[in-house]
Protein backbone atom coordinates (compact mmCIF):
# COMPACT_ATOMS: atom_id res chain seq x y z
CA UNK A 1 0.00 0.00 0.00
CA UNK A 2 1.29 3.22 -0.80
CA UNK A 3 0.97 6.31 1.12
CA UNK A 4 1.44 9.91 -0.23
CA UNK A 5 3.85 11.95 1.64
CA UNK A 6 2.37 15.69 2.17
CA UNK A 7 4.86 18.55 1.05
CA UNK A 8 5.50 19.81 4.20
CA UNK A 9 6.90 16.40 5.35
CA UNK A 10 8.95 15.95 2.55
CA UNK A 11 10.39 19.58 3.03
CA UNK A 12 10.65 18.51 6.78
CA UNK A 13 12.92 15.35 5.62
CA UNK A 14 14.79 17.12 2.94
CA UNK A 15 15.85 19.70 5.53
CA UNK A 16 16.64 16.68 8.00
CA UNK A 17 18.81 15.02 5.24
CA UNK A 18 20.69 17.98 3.57
CA UNK A 19 21.45 18.70 7.17
CA UNK A 20 23.15 15.16 7.37
CA UNK A 21 24.54 15.73 4.38
CA UNK A 22 26.56 18.67 5.54
CA UNK A 23 28.24 16.80 9.04
CA UNK A 24 28.66 14.04 7.33
CA UNK A 25 32.33 12.37 6.54
CA UNK A 26 31.48 10.21 3.83
CA UNK A 27 28.37 9.27 2.54
CA UNK A 28 27.45 5.52 0.68
CA UNK A 29 24.90 4.42 -0.93
CA UNK A 30 23.33 1.06 -1.05
CA UNK A 31 20.45 -1.28 -3.23
CA UNK A 32 18.76 -2.54 -0.23
CA UNK A 33 15.62 -4.46 -2.05
CA UNK A 34 14.35 -7.73 -0.22
CA UNK A 35 15.71 -7.02 3.05
CA UNK A 36 13.76 -7.91 6.18
CA UNK A 37 12.70 -5.43 8.51
CA UNK A 38 14.96 -6.99 11.40
CA UNK A 39 17.78 -7.22 9.19
CA UNK A 40 17.60 -3.55 8.24
CA UNK A 41 17.05 -2.60 12.08
CA UNK A 42 20.03 -5.02 12.95
CA UNK A 43 21.76 -3.38 10.58
CA UNK A 44 20.64 0.61 11.62
CA UNK A 45 22.41 -0.54 15.27
CA UNK A 46 25.38 -1.13 13.95
CA UNK A 47 25.85 1.55 12.22
CA UNK A 48 24.49 3.74 15.59
CA UNK A 49 27.16 2.05 17.23
CA UNK A 50 29.98 2.91 14.89
CA UNK A 51 29.03 6.78 15.00
CA UNK A 52 26.82 6.26 11.12
CA UNK A 53 23.30 6.36 10.47
CA UNK A 54 21.18 4.86 8.05
CA UNK A 55 18.55 6.60 6.11
CA UNK A 56 15.87 5.65 3.37
CA UNK A 57 14.44 7.90 1.07
CA UNK A 58 12.95 8.33 -2.20
CA UNK A 59 15.86 9.54 -4.65
CA UNK A 60 13.91 12.86 -5.39
CA UNK A 61 14.25 13.68 -1.93
CA UNK A 62 17.95 12.65 -1.69
CA UNK A 63 19.02 14.40 -4.49
CA UNK A 64 16.83 17.83 -3.23
CA UNK A 65 18.87 17.42 -0.04
CA UNK A 66 22.37 16.97 -1.02
CA UNK A 67 21.88 19.92 -3.75
CA UNK A 68 20.94 21.78 -1.02
CA UNK A 69 24.32 20.17 1.42
CA UNK A 70 26.03 21.62 -1.16
CA UNK A 71 27.28 18.29 -2.36
CA UNK A 72 28.44 18.28 -6.11
CA UNK A 73 28.78 15.76 -8.60
CA UNK A 74 25.96 13.33 -6.91
CA UNK A 75 23.12 12.07 -9.44
CA UNK A 76 21.15 9.99 -7.42
CA UNK A 77 18.48 9.93 -9.91
CA UNK A 78 20.90 7.67 -12.09
CA UNK A 79 21.21 4.85 -9.24
CA UNK A 80 19.59 2.06 -9.85
CA UNK A 81 17.15 0.57 -7.62
CA UNK A 82 15.64 1.59 -4.26
CA UNK A 83 18.72 3.34 -2.22
CA UNK A 84 19.42 4.04 1.54
CA UNK A 85 22.00 6.16 2.29
CA UNK A 86 24.14 5.85 5.14
CA UNK A 87 26.16 9.15 6.66
CA UNK A 88 29.39 8.32 8.89
CA UNK A 89 30.16 11.31 11.48
CA UNK A 90 33.11 9.50 12.87
CA UNK A 91 35.23 7.18 10.84
CA UNK A 92 35.03 7.59 7.10
CA UNK A 93 35.85 3.86 6.21
CA UNK A 94 33.59 1.60 8.91
CA UNK A 95 30.49 2.08 7.06
CA UNK A 96 31.51 0.90 3.98
CA UNK A 97 32.80 -1.71 5.97
CA UNK A 98 29.83 -2.61 7.53
CA UNK A 99 27.75 -2.35 4.09
CA UNK A 100 30.52 -4.85 2.57
CA UNK A 101 29.88 -7.76 5.62
CA UNK A 102 26.42 -6.98 5.18
CA UNK A 103 26.41 -8.11 1.57
CA UNK A 104 28.18 -11.03 1.96
CA UNK A 105 24.86 -12.72 4.11
CA UNK A 106 21.77 -10.78 1.82
CA UNK A 107 22.64 -10.64 -2.23
CA UNK A 108 19.97 -8.43 -2.65
CA UNK A 109 21.87 -5.40 -1.15
CA UNK A 110 24.64 -3.89 -3.25
CA UNK A 111 26.67 -0.64 -2.24
CA UNK A 112 26.52 1.24 -5.83
CA UNK A 113 28.58 4.86 -4.89
CA UNK A 114 29.15 7.20 -2.17
CA UNK A 115 30.57 10.58 -1.40
CA UNK A 116 34.17 10.73 0.40
CA UNK A 117 34.77 14.53 1.42
CA UNK A 118 33.24 16.17 -1.86
CA UNK A 119 34.22 13.55 -4.17
CA UNK A 120 31.43 11.49 -5.20
CA UNK A 121 32.56 7.56 -5.55
CA UNK A 122 31.56 5.07 -8.24
CA UNK A 123 30.83 1.50 -6.83
CA UNK A 124 34.01 0.26 -7.61
CA UNK A 125 35.45 2.63 -5.41
CA UNK A 126 33.08 2.52 -2.61
CA UNK A 127 33.67 -0.99 -2.65
CA UNK A 128 37.71 -0.76 -2.34
CA UNK A 129 36.70 1.33 0.97
CA UNK A 130 35.37 -1.60 2.32
CA UNK A 131 38.88 -2.62 2.01
CA UNK A 132 40.85 -0.22 3.51
CA UNK A 133 42.06 -0.16 7.36
CA UNK A 134 39.90 1.72 9.50
CA UNK A 135 40.84 4.61 11.66
CA UNK A 136 41.95 3.15 14.81
CA UNK A 137 43.90 0.39 13.06
CA UNK A 138 45.86 3.24 10.92
CA UNK A 139 46.31 5.67 13.58
CA UNK A 140 48.01 1.87 15.56
CA UNK A 141 50.11 1.25 12.52
CA UNK A 142 51.22 5.02 12.59
CA UNK A 143 52.67 4.48 16.31
CA UNK A 144 54.27 1.42 15.33
CA UNK A 145 55.71 3.21 12.94
CA UNK A 146 56.85 5.71 15.18
CA UNK A 147 58.14 3.88 18.31
CA UNK A 148 60.09 1.46 15.83
CA UNK A 149 63.22 3.74 15.77
CA UNK A 150 62.94 4.76 19.41
CA UNK A 151 62.77 1.03 20.76
CA UNK A 152 65.91 0.06 18.12
CA UNK A 153 68.10 3.21 19.47
CA UNK A 154 66.73 1.91 22.96
CA UNK A 155 68.02 -1.81 22.64
CA UNK A 156 71.17 -0.50 20.66
CA UNK A 157 71.90 2.05 23.92
CA UNK A 158 71.03 -1.05 26.60
CA UNK A 159 73.69 -3.29 24.45
CA UNK A 160 76.31 -1.19 24.98
CA UNK A 161 75.62 -0.81 28.48
CA UNK A 162 75.08 -4.93 28.90
CA UNK A 163 78.90 -4.89 27.14
CA UNK A 164 80.18 -2.06 29.70
CA UNK A 165 78.81 -3.97 32.45
CA UNK A 166 80.52 -7.51 31.50
CA UNK A 167 84.06 -5.68 31.18
CA UNK A 168 83.46 -4.08 34.91
CA UNK A 169 82.56 -7.23 35.67
CA UNK A 170 85.37 -9.09 34.10
CA UNK A 171 87.74 -6.64 35.10
CA UNK A 172 86.72 -6.97 38.67
CA UNK A 173 86.72 -10.80 38.99
CA UNK A 174 90.61 -10.63 37.06
CA UNK A 175 91.60 -8.46 40.70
Amino acid sequence: MYMAISKQKKQEIVKDLSDKFKRAKSVFFAKYFGVSANDVNDLRRKFKAAGSEYAIAKKTLLARAAEEGKVEGLDVRGLEGEIAAVFSYEDEVVPAKILDEFQKTHESVQMVGGILGSQFLSAVQAQAMAKLPGKQQLLGQLVGTIKAPVSGFANVLAGNLRGLVRVLKAIGENK
